[in-house]
C-alpha cells in the first residue's frame, strides 16, 4: 500500500508541476511560453529573466517527469522542491490561499516534494536512484541555486513608475 500511495503522490504532483514548467518553457497549455515568463521574472527581480525563466522551467518540466518516473530519485523532488521554494516566495504578498493569488498550492507542493525526497520513490518506480555522493552534489547545487534565486526575489525593490499628469498622459512637471 506504501508504494501505491507513493506512486500516486509522485504521478499527481510531478505531472501538475512538469506541464507548469511546459508553460513557462513552450507556451502550451495557456503558458507564456519563455519569453513572456522572462518579462515577468525581471519584473520581480529575478535577473536574468530568461535564464531564470528557463532554470525555473526546466525545473518544475525536468523535475515533474522524474518526480512521476521516480527516475534518479531524489534528483526530482529535490528540482521540484527548490522551484516551489521560489514560487512560495513569489506568492508571499498575496497571503496564504491560492483564491487570493497566494502561496498555498507552491507550498503545499514544496510540502509534498520534500516528503517524496525523504520517503524515497517507493518500489513502482522507473530507473535507478541516485547515489549518496551525486545525493549529496544535487542537494548542495538545488540549495545553492534556490538561495540565489531567492536572494533575488526578496531583495528587489521595483523602479516606482514616473508620475504622469491624468489629463495629458503626459509626465507630471513641477514647473508653474
Amino acid at each position: 500500500m506504501r508504494d501505491l500511495g507513493l506512486l500516486a503522490a509522485r504521478a499527481v504532483v510531478g505531472g501538475y508541476v512538469a506541464a507548469h514548467g511546459a508553460q513557462k518553457l513552450f507556451g502550451v497549455l495557456g503558458g507564456h511560453g519563455l519569453e513572456g515568463t522572462a518579462k515577468m521574472f525581471d519584473s520581480l527581480g529575478l535577473t536574468p529573466g530568461r535564464e531564470m525563466a528557463a532554470l525555473a522551467g526546466g525545473a518544475e518540466f525536468g523535475g515533474g517527469i522524474l518526480t512521476a518516473t521516480g527516475i534518479a530519485s531524489p534528483l526530482g523532488p529535490v528540482a521540484v522542491a527548490g522551484a516551489m521554494t521560489v514560487a512560495t516566495g513569489v506568492h508571499r504578498k498575496s497571503g496564504p490561499f491560492a483564491m487570493s493569488g497566494g502561496y498555498e498550492l507552491p507550498l503545499t507542493n514544496l510540502a509534498v516534494a520534500v516528503a517524496l525526497a525523504l520517503a524515497g520513490p517507493g518500489r513502482l518506480r522507473m530507473g535507478p536512484k541516485l547515489s549518496f555522493k551525486l545525493t549529496t552534489l544535487t542537494l548542495l547545487g538545488a540549495g545553492a541555486l534556490t538561495g540565489v534565486a531567492l536572494q533575488k526575489l526578496l531583495n528587489h525593490r521595483p523602479e516606482l513608475a514616473p508620475a504622469v499628469d491624468v489629463e495629458t498622459a503626459a509626465p507630471a512637471t513641477t514647473e508653474a
